[in-house]
């Protein structure tokens, strides 16, 4: 499949969302459309909205803000390698003091045992055990 890099070229922004595989589906490149989740150029974008080449689609999904400069068109949805040369990805790098610690369990331990449970509650005190929501209160 050839790549249409013409510059009189265009195409719903929807539509080149879900063929350069942004979005799962178009039915989810839509919504994010009516979502104002898209903008093109700065400014939000409809679904129906024509792009062109050289354009700016930014996307925000996931918390997270995607740039992208448009280069090319495929007629319909393909494989990765192929859709990958329709944009230029400008999405800054995250940033890394961003990432938050998230505790973990060395692999291979399992659930806590009774030890580990009676060692926790020791140590947390009252902030280990659930609370009780039949009890009555006074």
């Amino acid at each position: 499949m050839d790549i249409d890099r013409s510059p009189d070229k265009q195409m719903r922004v929807d539509v080149w969302l879900w063929t350069t595989r942004m979005f799962k589906t178009r039915n989810l490149a839509t919504q994010a459309c009516r979502g104002g989740h898209v903008k093109v150029d700065g400014q939000r974008a409809k679904a129906a909205q024509k792009v062109g080449v050289g354009q700016e689609v930014r996307v925000r999904k996931a918390g997270t803000e995607f740039i992208w400069k448009i280069t090319g068109f495929v007629p319909t949805r393909l494989q990765a390698s192929i859709a990958v040369q329709c944009y230029e990805d400008l999405t800054p790098p995250p940033d890394p003091a961003l990432r938050g610690f998230v505790p973990r369990r060395d692999k291979g331990l399992g659930r806590p045992t009774k030890k580990d449970r009676r060692e926790m509650e020791k140590f947390l005190g009252d902030m280990a055990k659930p609370k009780d929501r039949n009890r009555r209160r006074s």
